[in-house]
């Protein structure tokens, strides 16, 4: 079985280009401009003709030299087939039959346009992200791929796509991995999954994140509201769980220190009163009993 993760056979790999420093190669270039000019006025024969190939090579080596600044490289080719690339820095030379393709291999910042995903539960969301990513092998960013710069924009759109389809946005219970709760951890598998796809590319994430995460706009209030109630309810949870410890509570110390006897209709008139008084969102009024005492 032919493994998926693998690079395909015919993939291009970068190596070192054979080429010379661009400052001994300006010396020479000197040596002959001087040859070339000094010559005419000698004596000798064949002053015209070492005049003329003079020329010649003064014309054919300037066009050898090219610049290069740091974190910059330039892919060498030699009539179409790839030569070498070339990352050393400051003036170089090459053979001027030699063609030259300068690529960046600084750091780049994407940002990427928002997106409409369904979430792992199928609620449409709205997502875009933030990539840092550079040229890390120059042949393949410019071999094996038509277009390296385009390539990466649709990769990390197709990444977000299906790192949105993989979670749910939110979670309440803190129960699963959300996009929303575990932002590290799914940052995490955005860059691993960039990675994989721009690997073909020669292109390699140091950092990614999310710059945009929200519910679409056509669900957003519905999904507000349902927190909201959510919230209300893990409230209400919470309250009615303490009132009743509450309540317990002061059934055994009233039993313990024998403050009073409360038959069973007493006793539950009892605890229906204290929960009132416990779960009331509004303060209670007391009402004093002064009539007979219950036989």
């Amino acid at each position: 079985m032919d493994d998926l993760s693998s690079p395909p056979l015919n993939a291009s790999r970068e190596h070192v280009a054979s080429t010379s420093s661009g400052y001994v190669m300006l010396l020479l270039l000197l040596v002959v401009l001087a040859i070339t000019v000094v010559v005419p006025f000698s004596q000798l024969a064949a002053a015209p003709a070492i005049s003329i190939i003079g020329a010649f090579v003064f014309l054919l080596m300037a066009k050898g030299f090219y610049v290069l600044q740091p974190n910059q490289a330039a892919a060498i080719m030699l009539f179409g087939s790839y030569n070498g690339t070339d990352r050393a820095t400051g003036l170089r030379w090459v053979w001027p039959w030699m063609g030259k393709k300068k690529l960046s291999a600084r750091a780049n910042n994407m940002i990427s346009e928002k997106i409409k995903v369904n979430d792992l539960r199928g609620n449409p969301i709205e997502m875009a992200a933030q990539v840092v990513w550079r040229v890390t092998d120059t042949a393949q960013a410019l071999f094996d791929v038509d277009d390296y710069k385009a390539f990466v924009k649709v990769q990390i759109e197709a990444a977000v796509r299906t790192i949105g389809s993989r979670y749910p946005y939110d979670d309440f219970e803190h129960q699963e991995v959300t996009l929303r709760g575990n932002n590290d951890q799914v940052r995490l598998e955005l860059r691993t999954e960039l990675i994989n796809r721009l690997s073909v590319a020669g292109i390699t994430v140091d950092e990614c994140g999310f710059t945009h995460l929200a519910y679409a706009s056509e669900i957003a209030g519905a999904m507000l509201r349902r927190q909201q109630a959510q919230a209300v309810v893990a409230a209400r949870k919470t309250i009615v769980e303490g009132a009743v410890g509450m309540v317990e509570m002061a059934l055994d110390m009233m039993s313990a220190k024998k403050m009073v006897e409360l038959d069973a209709d007493r006793r539950a008139a009892l605890v229906s009163n204290l929960m009132v008084v416990l779960c009331s969102e509004r303060d209670t009024q007391p009402v004093v009993n002064a009539g007979a005492q219950h036989q």
